[in-house]
C-alpha cells in the first residue's frame, strides 16, 4: 500500500510540472510580465488542477460510497468502499488527456481559436466538448473496474449534457478559448 501512495504522489507531481511548463508557455506567448506569469501559474495549478480535482474527487468519492455500492448479499462479506485517494487518482488519470487537449493542442491552435468569427467558435467548442467528454468517459472507466460498484454509467451522464450544451454555445456565439484566455491575458487579445 505504501508503494501505491508514493506512485500516486509522483504521478501528481509530474502532472503539476507539465501543467506548469504549459502555463509558462502561454505566459511567454501572451504576456511578458514575470509577476503576472507567477500569478497565472499559481492560479492554474491551484484552481484548474488541485481545487477542481479535490472537489470532483470528493463528489465522486461521496457518490460512489453513498449510492453506487452494491449491497452485500450476506453478513460474511467484507464491506468495500472507494478510498478518497483512489477517487483523486481517477481524476488525475482523467485529467491528463484533457490537459493534452486543452493546454498543449490548444496552445498551438490558440491563434486560430481566439480569433473572431464562426469557425474559431465552432472549433473551440468542439475541442472543449471532446476534452470534457473524454474526461467523463475516463472517469467512468476508473469506477467501472471496481466490482463492488453498480450503476457506474451515472458517470457518463455529463457527456450528454456536454453534447447538448455545445450546439447551444456555438449558436449563441460563445468562444470558450477566447473567454478563458481573456481571463488571464485580457490585455494581449
Amino acid at each position: 500500500m505504501h508503494l501505491t501512495k508514493s506512485c500516486l504522489s509522483a504521478h501528481q507531481v509530474s502532472q503539476a510540472f507539465l501543467l506548469t511548463v504549459a502555463t509558462l508557455a502561454y505566459c511567454a506567448a501572451y504576456d511578458h510580465s514575470a509577476a503576472h506569469a507567477v500569478y497565472v501559474v499559481i492560479s492554474v495549478l491551484l484552481f484548474h488542477f488541485l481545487v477542481t480535482g479535490v472537489v470532483l474527487a470528493t463528489f465522486c468519492w461521496f457518490l460512489t460510497n453513498s449510492y453506487l455500492r452494491e449491497e452485500a448479499p450476506n453478513s460474511h462479506v467484507v464491506e468495500q468502499r472507494v478510498e478518497w485517494l483512489y477517487a483523486f487518482d481517477v481524476h488525475c488519470n482523467s485529467f491528463f488527456p484533457m490537459f493534452v487537449l486543452l493546454y498543449v493542442i490548444h496552445y498551438f491552435l490558440s491563434p486560430l481559436l481566439v480569433a473572431h468569427g464562426f469557425i474559431p467558435i465552432l472549433l473551440s467548442n468542439l475541442l472543449y466538448m471532446v476534452a470534457g467528454s473524454y474526461y467523463h468517459y475516463l472517469n467512468f472507466l476508473g469506477y467501472d473496474v471496481l466490482p463492488f460498484l453498480e450503476r457506474t454509467t451515472f458517470f457518463l451522464y455529463p457527456i450528454g449534457a456536454v453534447i447538448v450544451l455545445s450546439p447551444i454555445l456555438i449558436l449563441s456565439g460563445f468562444n470558450p478559448s477566447r473567454y478563458l484566455m481573456n481571463m488571464y491575458f485580457s490585455q494581449r487579445l
